[in-house]
């Protein structure tokens, strides 16, 4: 049996298929000397705001500094407040922290991971300012009814599709729908560059205009300054990375949407159904930038498949309520239970585009075999 490590994605197999393409627009960014704000910045976030649908985009230089920029634009500070899910990576609510603001937190749909659109107009007060919802995982959040409460009570919308980029839901695109949209670029991403990066797309001029301007220090012209901005600027050698990338997205989302309906139709099929919850496409496009499942006794699962040499992550084990930074916040386990239960139980399995279906099958096969082994799965079947 074939026990090679199953690595949870394989950034060197991306590499080397687009080798001479990416070697090519490393040293043309080299030669050039123009290592900021280079033509290839520019020609990438035309590109990128074509393919997001979106009338504007600008690189920065990670989906973190996307959040705060987005949320510094909108004039968002001290006293206001931002509602969004506790159930993410720690950018979504420490931007929000770090302009002086506080994160409004609001439970997750048990199904999709995103927040509960249901839940949000109950925590709106007169000091809201905006709705921060997360596309998780690579499938959107349900997005009209979020614009609705929006548009009703005049708050603007942030969308972290840090996992996103090319994800739909009802047929537009993943960051176009609110405000701003805000993408990362880690090498881990989807589309993700030789290091950090990110973008924010609005189809609001002025407010692209006002981030353009925070990114590089308030400036324009040079030593003159109009804001207090940040250095938030993209290096060009990503830019031109992400430039042949992007070429090949929709390609790489076809075969990733295509490996988790191989992981759902393996998991049924070894008889894990009702023992493993494998992740519902509700109304969008998923394009699985992790393919996440759900099981009671995680932690026995995840050591039996590192046992087997297959590689699993736990995102986010402890939801941001419960971090230790944000205790004067006041919140306590049970305030949100959607969230403390999905950082319970929630496993995500190797998936990357170029991961043969034949390892996605020892995968299952791994799991299927420790609850065999644990004598689950008969009384499962006896049941």
């Amino acid at each position: 049996m074939d026990n090679s490590n199953i690595p949870m994605l394989d950034l060197k197999v991306q590499y080397l298929a687009l080798k001479p393409e990416l070697d090519a627009a490393v040293m043309r960014v080299v030669e050039s000397m123009q290592y900021i704000n280079g033509p290839d910045v520019e020609a990438m976030e035309q590109e990128v705001a074509e393919y997001c649908e979106a009338n504007h985009c600008i690189a920065v230089s990670s989906g973190s500094d996307a959040l705060l920029v987005s949320l510094m634009a909108l004039d968002i500070g001290w006293g206001d407040e931002v509602i969004t899910t506790p159930y993410t990576f720690f950018a979504t609510a420490g931007a929000i922290v770090r302009v002086g603001a506080k994160p409004v937190f609001v439970d997750i749909d048990p199904v999709t991971f995103n927040i509960d659109p249901k839940a949000i107009e109950a925590k709106i007060t007169p000091r809201t300012k905006a709705i921060m919802p997360v596309h998780l995982y690579g499938q959107c959040a349900e997005m009209d009814s979020i614009m609705h409460v929006a548009n009703k009570h005049k708050l603007a919308v942030i969308e972290d599709a840090a996992q996103a980029i090319g994800s739909e839901y009802k047929g537009r695109r993943a960051g176009s729908i609110g405000t701003v949209g805000c993408y990362s670029f880690f090498p881990s991403k989807n589309l993700g560059c030789m290091g950090d990066g990110g973008a924010v797309v609005t189809q609001d001029k002025a407010l692209a205009d006002k981030i353009r301007l925070l990114r590089g220090h308030g400036s324009h012209p040079k030593y003159y300054h109009k804001l207090v901005g940040g250095n938030f600027r993209l290096d060009s050698i990503h830019a031109a990375v992400l430039r042949v990338k992007l070429k090949h997205l929709d390609s790489w989302s076809q075969l990733r949407q295509q490996g988790a309906a191989f992981y759902t139709t393996a998991l049924a099929k070894y008889g894990l159904t009702g023992l493993i919850q494998a992740p519902r496409i509700m109304q969008s496009r998923h394009i699985f930038n992790q393919y996440v499942v759900r099981c009671d006794d995680r932690e026995a699962v995840r050591e039996h498949l590192k046992n087997d040499n297959i590689t699993t992550e736990v995102y986010y084990p402890v939801p941001m309520h419960l971090q230790e930074c944000f205790a004067n916040l006041g919140h306590k386990k049970g305030d949100f239970p959607e969230s403390e239960r999905a950082a319970l139980t929630t496993l995500a399995l190797p998936m990357y585009p170029e991961l043969p279906n034949t390892q996605r099958d020892r995968v299952v096969r791994s799991i299927a075999a420790y609850y065999e082994a644990a004598g689950k799965m008969s009384r499962r079947a006896a049941a």
